[in-house]
């Protein structure tokens, strides 16, 4: 039985069609077939897309120097840690400025990815891979740091659509052999000016739903600490400029983008750009304060990026290491596109990572 089997066949046995969430979550993270539970390479120039840490060591470095501030014997947790190489880099930098941690926590879904992450520490880190340990269920009392790089645009998401100034649920159906999109026919929001007003018939975007209880559990689970977001996407001003008619919803297989995600089922990721208006809301609900949020880029300056350009001797190093700090922080590449955000709870400490820039008011 294939993916597009069970998936249809879930459409058949509910009698109606599912959410587009419901999809996603099958698609992704189908304990057999989804995308994160297969053994294919998902990451790096072999895999479907390249995240930051994978484009160079010194993302990793300046997350550490974020951690080191706030760490104050605490410990590090991070969720779905790719192919490890950010643990890597955040232990390693910490532990030239001997500031270890006693343990790096991490969850990570993906039997296969954690396979991949422990080949990846062992190799890198011999003598401090004893630190590391991963867990099934969030931790209880944890005090530290929590790391999300690229977490919440896997989050799967709804879909709705404006019609006559109402949003209603875009759901997939199995009709003919092939998934489609349907409307639900109960008007998923009454009007469209929840969202501010002034977007145009049709206009259709994305929802997270599960990124709300996700941070009310990261809540729950620190006794004090800061959590650093990073991810691409935007306020909400932007993501739902009147002019971003179709969402921002993608699919990546191979390092190419399109937006079906009807077809490669399994085989290419689906993924959708972060509101961090809304992350900002269920962060302020769940009770943590906002410690601070801005691009990628000025976060990684703030943290001292150029530095590590300033300390290379080896002149052929400096241009490898340039090419990498201009594909970080450009606003052509992730500079700009990708946003940190930090969450904290029972911290007084002002955030080294936000000195050049705070948009918080922004949201």
């Amino acid at each position: 039985m294939s993916l597009e089997d069970i998936i249809s066949k879930t459409i058949k046995d509910n009698n109606n069609p599912i959410g587009f969430d419901v999809f996603m979550n099958l698609a992704l993270y189908h304990h057999q077939f989804g995308y994160y539970r297969s053994n294919k390479t998902i990451f790096g120039h072999k895999g479907d897309f390249i995240t930051a840490p994978e484009t160079s060591d010194l993302f990793g470095f300046c997350l550490a120097r974020q951690c080191k501030q706030v760490l104050n014997n605490g410990n590090i947790l991070e969720f779905g840690a790719g192919s490890g190489i950010l643990a890597a880099q955040i232990l390693f930098e910490l532990g030239r400025q001997n500031s270890l941690p006693e343990k790096y926590f991490i969850i990570e879904l993906s039997a296969q990815l954690k396979k991949t992450q422990q080949k990846t520490l062992k190799k890198a880190l011999p003598e401090i891979y004893n630190r590391v340990e991963w867990l099934t269920e969030l931790p209880s009392n944890f005090k530290g740091v929590v790391v999300a790089n690229e977490v919440l645009d896997a989050f799967p998401v709804k879909r709705i659509t404006l019609s006559n100034n109402q949003f209603y649920e875009l759901g997939v159906d199995y009709i003919d052999n092939c998934f489609q999109w349907k409307r639900f026919e109960q008007p998923y929001l009454k009007s469209e000016t929840t969202y501010g007003g002034n977007l145009p018939e049709g206009y259709t975007t994305e929802v997270s739903l599960q990124s709300d209880g996700w941070i009310k559990s990261l809540y729950d689970l620190m006794s004090e600490g800061v959590v650093l977001l990073i991810d691409y996407g935007m306020s909400q001003s932007e993501y739902l400029h009147p002019q971003r008619t179709d969402g921002t919803l993608k699919c990546f297989y191979r390092h190419k983008s399109n937006n079906n995600p009807f077809i490669q089922i399994g085989d290419q990721d689906i993924t959708a750009s972060v509101n961090f208006t809304d992350i900002y809301k269920s962060s302020i609900d769940s009770g943590f304060k906002v410690g601070g949020y801005s691009t990628q880029s000025m976060f990684l300056i703030s943290m001292g990026i150029e530095s590590f350009l300033a300390n290379e001797e080896n002149e052929e190093n400096k241009i490898k290491l340039a090419q990498e700090i201009k594909q970080l922080v450009m606003p052509g590449a992730m500079g700009e596109v990708f946003k940190v955000m930090a969450l904290t709870k029972k911290q007084s400490v002002k955030l080294d990572g936000f000195k050049e820039q705070n948009l918080t008011e922004r949201l």
